[in-house]
């Protein structure tokens, strides 16, 4: 059951690093979108969530804001 995951995220931000980091030791494939180089993706993470700062996790289309394990994992269906 893959669902589609998308983490907007900054090279130098250590929640980012981490929220990566547990998708990937969960052999979860995800779309990093880092919003430090792409104007676009910034506005349209910004417009989606009203948030500036990272990560934005996208799973499915719901949003969860920051690193979150336990709704991570819920949205996941972990």
């Amino acid at each position: 059951m893959d669902k589609k995951v998308k983490v907007y995220s900054t090279p130098t931000c250590p929640f980012c690093i981490r929220t990566k980091q547990f998708l990937k030791d969960n052999n979860i494939f995800f779309e990093d979108v880092d919003v430090a180089a792409d104007q676009e993706a910034a506005k349209e993470m910004m417009q989606r969530s009203g948030q500036m700062g990272v990560p934005v996790i996208d799973i499915e289309g719901r949003l969860i804001v920051g690193f979150d394990k336990e709704e991570i994992k819920k949205a996941l269906g972990m």
